[in-house]
């Protein structure tokens, strides 16, 4: 008997969710046949199988999680006639194991949730997070009374579990709360001298590198564990890219380099790799700075965006809208285009931030 243990896939991933299994139990396969399909940090992997046999046990189902290094099949390969079966397969109670979570939850986050130990054991009973209960009770204290009446209130909508691209960016959110020290300015560039039908994505892309260039702390990455700082020289943008199954970040190489056909060129292949789901996991990483466009949807001007770590800055763009400004002068309605930038603030100072966003609308406005 073979042990197929789940292999380290790169880049400091910790676990994959099973999407399916290509095989069944009793099938016979060969070294290389595709085993499984895993979702890992937004992109599906196919795993394949390292050995040649008969395939004797499959642990984990298509939706489960599954961290590196755990068993996930064994192969038997004829050299024995016996399998163990003193392995107990099963779930923990429901009750048990959301309790333990919400408690988890109120250390990471540093929530101060008031509840004596009988009010806590019957949200533990009921599988309800004390996080999410509003409290009634003296100096803010929840009571058991709060406790079902948000149990009765969530009765007829039954929690689901985050699956997928939603679970990765829940972890990166998390992430980013947990790590980064976030600040941000905010201004806008006149563009009432654009054309129609120009190319926004483009022109926000080249006026990045133009803020790179004058404040290259905010084109980095910050380790935290160590306290150091590595300024990257070419520019790997984020492009955030929103699809129904949520938020995707690609990486386009080297943008400082490229001239605009080409720019437009990487920007529509990375959408429609990402909507195909078949964007290859060396081009969801590595990103030195990211862009959210997100006035793409005609709303938002103004944005507190999250960094996510080892990044230090992240730029967001609005609606472009006409509004009355003063030019030269005198006041005026002219088109102007809102621009956020959040950045880490234990190694960017506000100057660091100021001239970058400086540098962006002097070449957004043609200067």
């Amino acid at each position: 008997m073979k042990t197929f243990n789940l292999p380290d896939l790169g880049e400091g991933l910790h676990e994959v969710e099973i999407v399916n299994w290509h095989v069944s139990l009793g099938d016979n396969v060969v070294v290389d046949q595709p085993l499984v399909a895993v979702e890992t940090d937004k992109a599906v992997v196919e795993v394949p199988s390292p050995y040649s046999g008969r395939i004797a046990a499959l642990h984990g189902k298509p939706g489960d999680i599954v961290p590196i290094g755990q068993k996930l099949a064994e192969f038997d390969d004829g050299a024995a006639q016996t399998r163990d079966r003193g392995t107990v397969v099963g779930t923990m109670p429901a009750t048990d194991t959301r309790g333990n979570e919400s408690e988890q939850r109120e250390r990471v986050s540093g929530a101060r949730v008031k509840a004596i130990p009988a009010v806590r054991a019957l949200a533990r009973k009921l599988g309800i997070d004390l996080i999410a209960v509003d409290p009634t009770g003296p100096d803010g204290s929840i009571t058991a009374d709060d406790v079902k009446r948000y149990h009765h209130s969530v009765a007829e909508v039954p929690a689901e579990a985050l699956h997928g691209v939603r679970r990765a960016m829940a972890n990166k959110m998390q992430q980013a709360h947990a790590e980064i020290v976030p600040a941000a300015i905010h201004d806008e560039a006149d563009v009432e001298s654009w054309i129609d039908g120009g190319d926004v994505t483009v022109r926000l892309i080249r006026a990045m590198v133009a803020g790179c260039r004058v404040s290259p702390v905010l084109n980095a990455w910050y380790n935290s564990q160590d306290m150091t700082l590595r300024i990257v020289r070419n520019v790997d943008l984020g492009i955030a890219i929103n699809t129904e199954d949520g938020l995707f970040v690609a990486v386009m190489r080297n943008v400082e380099s490229r001239d605009e056909a080409d720019l437009r060129d990487g920007l529509n292949t990375l959408k429609q790799d990402v909507e195909a789901r078949a964007i290859p996991l060396e081009e969801m990483r590595g990103a030195t700075i990211t862009l959210s466009n997100y006035g793409v949807f005609g709303v938002g001007s103004r944005a507190n965006l999250v960094v996510v770590p080892p990044q230090v800055a992240i730029v967001g763009a609005g609606t472009i809208r006409p509004r009355i400004v003063a030019h030269n002068g005198a006041p005026a309605v002219r088109r102007t285009l809102p621009l956020s930038l959040t950045f880490d603030h234990r190694v960017a100072t506000g100057a660091d931030a100021a001239r970058f966003l400086r540098a962006m609308i002097d070449s957004l406005e043609g200067r």
